[in-house]
C-alpha cells in the first residue's frame, strides 16, 4: 500500500472516548427529566385524569421495547448519529437520509423547547422574588422580548459549552443531573410525607380512576410521548463512550429506570398530595397545566418549595439543552459524513475533538427556530418524529441481524424478533393516532420531509454515491496497465492457491490475457473502510505464495490487496478496475441458508459480475487426471469446454462429456441426448482424450453426483432455473457440489450488461 497515504489517515483526526457509564447515563436522565416532567405532568392529568398514571407507564413500556433496539445497535454499532446511523445501515438511500433529517429537526426543536422553557422559568423565578428589578427590565424591552433575550443567552452558553469538548460537556451534564434529581426527589419526600400523614388523600385523588374514559389515556400518552425522548441520546454520542459495547446498554436501561420511576412517583404525589377544597387533585393540576406542579408544591412543602422548584425547572431546561445540543450536532455530523449535509460539517476540531462546525451550525438553526417558528407547533411535530424514528430503529434491528450477521453483537434484543416487531407497532399506532388531536403535527411533518427528499434527490444523493467509499484501492498499479483486459484471480484461503491459480494461468495464457491476483481484507460494516490498512500483512502472505507459483511458471502477474466492507464489493471493484474477461474464485460449494443459492458472497458475484465466472470447490488431493463435463447444450456448456480445454492442455486430463437420462425414456430422447454430447466433444480441443457417456438417474443433480465418484473433477455450467425453484430445492450445480465427492468447477458465462454500484476510492 501507498506508505504516505497510510500516514496520512492514521493523523486524522477522531472522537476521543471521555464518556463513561455515569457520564453516559446522565445524558440519558438529563435529556429524560427536562422540562416534560414540570410542563407535561398537568396537562396529562387534565386530559386523563388519575389515569394519566397508566399513560405514563404504558408510554415507558413502549419506550423500553425500543430500547432494546438502541441498545443492542448502538453497542454493536458505536457511531456518532444514534439512531440515524442504524437506519442508515439498514435502510441506505432516501429511507436513510430521511431518518437522518428527521432526527436533526427532531432534536433541533427540542432545543428550542428548551431554551424557551428555560427563560420561562427565569422570568417567574425573578417576577416572583425580584419583582422590582423583573419591572425595569420589562418596562425597556417587553415582556416578550426579555424571554428572547434570555433563550438567545443559554442558547450561546450552551454551544461555547459544547464547543469546549464531550469531557466538559459531560461534567456540566452530571452537575445539573444529579441537583435536579436532588430536588425532585426533595419534593417527592415532601409529597409522600403529607400523603402518609393523610392516607385518605390516595382515595381522593386515585377514584375515579378514569374519569375521562379510556380515550383519555391514549390521547395523554401521545402528549407525554415526547417526555420518553432522551435515552437514545446516548446512542447518538456513542463514538464518545468508553467500552460503548458494555456501557450503552447499562446506561440506557439505568437512564430508563430512573425516568420513570420519577415520572411516576411525581405524578402520582402531584395527584394525591393535592388538597383543596371542592376540587380534586387532577382537576387542580389540569387546570393550571404547565404551572401545575409549582402550585402542587405550594400545597405541601415548606415556605422555600416553590423556589426551589422554579430552580429544578431551570436545571431542568438546561440539562436538556445540554444534552440535546450534543445529540442534534452528533447527527448533523453523522450525515456530513455519510456526504448527505455538505462534507465540511464533519470536521472535527483537532484539539478540542469536537465537530465543532456542525455544532454551530446546530446552534444557529435552533436560536432561529426559538426566536420566528410558533414553537407549539413544530414541537408537536418532533414529537411525531420521534415516534416514526424509533418505529424504523425497531425494523432496523431486524435488516441489520439479516443483513450484517457477521457483526459481533455483546448484547441483543431478547425474544427477537418480537420484541422489536411489537415496538414498531406500538410507535406506529401513536403515530397515526396523533393525528385525532394534533393533525398539524402531521402536516409539520410531512412538510419537512418532502423538503428533505428534494434536497435529497437533487443534491445529496450524487455526492455521496461518487464519494463515499466502501472499497479501497491500492494505487501502484496505474496507467495503461489498467487499460488491459485480464484474467481475476480471487484468493482468500491459503489451501486452495494453487488449485485456483493452476485453473486462472491456462485460462489467461488460452484468452492472451494478463493475470492479476487479489485477495480482499473485510472490514467490519461498524468500521470506516480505511481501518483495514491494519491488516493488509495478512493478505499479502497469500499474494507472495501466488507470485512464488508464477514465477515457477515464468508468468507475468500482477497482484493487489484490496479492503472492502463485503469480500463480494472488493472483487467487483477488481473485476471494473483491470477490466475482467473472467474472474476465478473459490466457492465452499453449498449454503446453509435457504434465501441464498451459492452462499452470500458468491450470490452477488453471479449476480453481478460483468464477465465469464468460474468458481472451485475442493474434494480430494488436487491431483485431476479424469474430468466429467454433464452437458444439457447451452452457452455455459460451451464456457465450460473452453476452460477445461485449456486446463486439459497444461495438466494432460482426459474429458468425459456426460448426459443424464430416466430409466425407459424412448429411443426418440436417447438419440437426442446423444447429439449433444457429439456436440459438446466437438467444442474439445482434439489433442485432449475425450469419450462421452449416458448417465441414468432420476434425478439430474443426484446422477451427476454419483457419476463423479469415477472422477477427480466435475466441471458443470450454471443452470438457468426460475429464481423461486432455485431458493426453494436448491440449485443444480450447488446439489452437485454437496453431495460429489470430487472437485467441482463451475463456470457461467457473461451474456448482458450488469450495472455494479460498487463505490470505491483510491488509495
Amino acid at each position: 500500500m501507498n506508505n504516505k497515504s497510510t500516514a496520512n489517515r492514521t493523523k486524522q483526526t477522531t472522537f476521543a472516548r471521555d464518556l463513561g457509564l455515569f457520564d453516559a447515563t446522565m445524558i440519558g436522565v438529563g435529556a429524560m427529566i427536562g422540562a416534560g416532567i414540570f410542563v407535561l405532568t398537568g396537562i396529562a392529568a387534565g386530559v386523563a385524569g388519575p389515569a394519566s398514571l397508566l399513560s405514563f407507564a404504558l408510554n415507558g413500556a413502549v419506550t423500553v421495547l425500543t430500547a432494546f433496539a438502541y441498545a443492542e445497535l448502538a453497542s454493536a454499532i458505536p457511531r456518532a448519529g444514534g439512531g440515524y446511523s442504524f437506519v442508515r445501515m439498514a435502510f441506505p438511500g432516501a429511507t436513510g437520509f430521511v431518518a437522518g433529517w428527521m432526527l436533526w429537526f427532531a432534536y433541533t426543536v427540542a432545543c428550542s423547547l428548551y431554551a424557551l422553557g428555560f427563560a420561562g422559568y427565569f422570568w417567574e423565578f425573578l417576577i416572583k422574588y425580584f419583582p422590582a428589578f423583573s419591572d425595569i427590565v420589562f418596562g425597556i424591552i417587553s415582556h416578550q422580548n426579555a424571554i428572547l433575550l434570555v433563550t438567545a443567552l443559554i442558547v450561546f452558553m450552551f454551544i461555547s459549552l459544547n464547543y469546549k469538548g464531550a469531557g466538559v460537556t459531560g461534567k456540566a451534564e452530571n452537575i445539573l443531573t444529579v441537583s435536579k434529581i436532588i430536588i425532585l426527589g426533595i419534593f417527592i419526600f415532601f409529597g409522600l410525607t403529607f400523603i402518609f400523614s393523610e392516607p385518605q388523600q390516595i382515595s381522593r385523588g386515585l377514584f375515579p380512576f378514569f374519569p375521562k374514559g379510556a380515550g383519555g389515556v391514549l390521547i395523554a400518552m401521545g402528549l407525554t410521548f415526547i417526555a420518553f425522548e432522551g435515552y437514545d441520546l446516548i446512542a447518538t454520542v456513542a463514538e464518545e463512550i468508553k467500552e460503548p459495547e458494555r456501557n450503552i446498554p447499562r446506561a440506557t436501561f439505568i437512564a430508563l429506570a430512573i425516568a420513570i420511576v420519577f415520572y411516576l412517583l411525581i405524578l402520582f404525589v402531584s395527584l394525591t398530595a393535592v388538597s383543596v377544597d371542592g376540587i380534586v387533585g387532577w382537576e387542580f393540576l389540569g387546570k393550571y397545566k404547565e404551572t401545575a406542579i409549582v402550585r402542587a408544591a405550594e400545597q405541601f412543602m415548606p415556605f422555600f418549595g416553590v423556589a426551589l422548584i422554579v430552580f429544578g425547572g431551570l436545571l431542568s431546561t438546561s440539562s436538556a439543552l445540554n444534552a440535546t445540543v450534543m445529540a442534534a450536532s452528533r447527527v448533523a455530523f453523522s450525515m456530513a459524513r455519510d456526504l448527505w449535509l455538505p462534507k465540511r460539517v464533519s470536521r472535527i476540531h483537532p484539539q478540542r475533538r469536537t465537530p465543532h462546525i456542525a455544532i454551530v451550525l446546530t446552534g444557529a438553526i435552533l436560536l432561529v427556530m426559538a426566536l420566528t417558528l410558533p414553537i407549539e407547533a413544530v414541537g408537536s411535530a418532533a414529537s411525531l418524529i420521534f415516534l416514526l424514528t424509533f418505529a424504523m430503529v425497531n425494523l432496523s434491528v431486524i435488516a441489520l441481524r439479516r443483513k450484517y450477521p457477521e457483526i459481533p453483537r455483546r448484547y441483543k434484543v431478547p425474544l427477537y424478533p418480537a420484541i422489536p416487531i411489537l415496538g414498531f407497532l406500538l410507535n406506529i399506532f401513536l403515530a397515526v393516532y396523533q393525528f385525532e388531536f394534533q393533525p398539524v403535527a402531521w402536516y409539520v411533518t410531512i412538510g419537512w420531509i418532502a423538503t428533505g427528499l428534494f434536497l435529497y434527490y437533487s443534491v445529496f444523493e450524487k455526492k455521496a454515491a461518487v464519494l463515499e467509499p466502501q472499497v479501497l484501492l491500492n494505487s501502484r498499479i496505474n496507467g495503461l496497465a489498467e487499460e488491459e483486459p485480464s484474467v481475476v484471480l480471487a484468493v482468500n484461503n491459503p489451501d486452495t492457491v494453487e488449485a485456483l491459480f493452476n485453473f486462472a494461468y491456462p485460462i489467461a495464457k488460452d484468452r492472451g490475457l494478463r493475470l492479476v491476483a487479489v485477495s480482499i481484507v473485510v472490514v467490519p460494516h461498524q468500521m470506516p473502510v480505511h481501518e483495514g490498512m491494519r491488516f493488509v500483512h495478512h493478505k499479502e502472505v497469500l499474494l507472495e505464495k501466488t507470485l512464488h507459483l508464477a514465477k515457477q511458471k515464468k508468468i507475468k502477474l500482477d497482484s493487489e490487496v484490496i479492503i472492502a466492507h463485503r469480500v463480494s464489493d472488493g472483487i467487483l471493484a477488481a473485476i471494473e478496475k483491470y477490466r475482467a474477461s473472467a474472474l476465478v474464485m473459490g466457492w465452499k460449494g453449498f449454503t446453509n441458508t435457504r434465501d441464498k443459492i451459492f452462499g452470500e458472497i458468491a450470490d452477488r458475484i453471479v449476480r453481478l459480475a460483468p464477465c465469464d465466472l468460474v468458481m472451485f470447490t475442493s474434494r480430494g488431493n488436487g491431483a485431476f487426471r479424469k474430468c466429467l463435463l454433464p452437458t444439457a447444450g447451452g452457452p455455459n456448456v460451451q464456457l465450460a469446454a473452453s476452460v477445461i480445454n485449456a486446463v486439459a492442455r497444461e495438466n494432460n486430463i482426459s474429458i468425459t462429456a456426460g448426459y443424464v437420462l430416466s430409466d425407459g425414456v424412448d429411443p426418440e430422447k436417447e438419440q437426442s441426448a446423444r447429439e449433444v454430447l457429439n456436440t459438446t466433444l466437438q467444442h474439445i480441443d482434439p489433442t485432449v482424450k475425450k469419450q462421452n457417456l449416458l448417465i441414468r438417474s432420476k434425478s439430474i443433480a443426484g446422477g451427476i453426483a454419483k457419476a463423479t465418484r469415477d472422477f477427480d473433477l466435475v466441471v458443470i455450467g450454471a443452470a438457468k432455473e426460475p429464481l423461486f425453484k432455485k431458493m426453494l430445492f436448491g440449485e443444480i450445480p450447488e446439489k452437485v457440489a454437496r453431495y460429489s465427492p470430487a472437485s467441482v468447477l463451475l463456470v457461467k458465462k457473461y451474456e448482458g450488461i450488469v450495472k455494479t454500484t460498487v463505490k470505491k476510492v483510491m488509495g
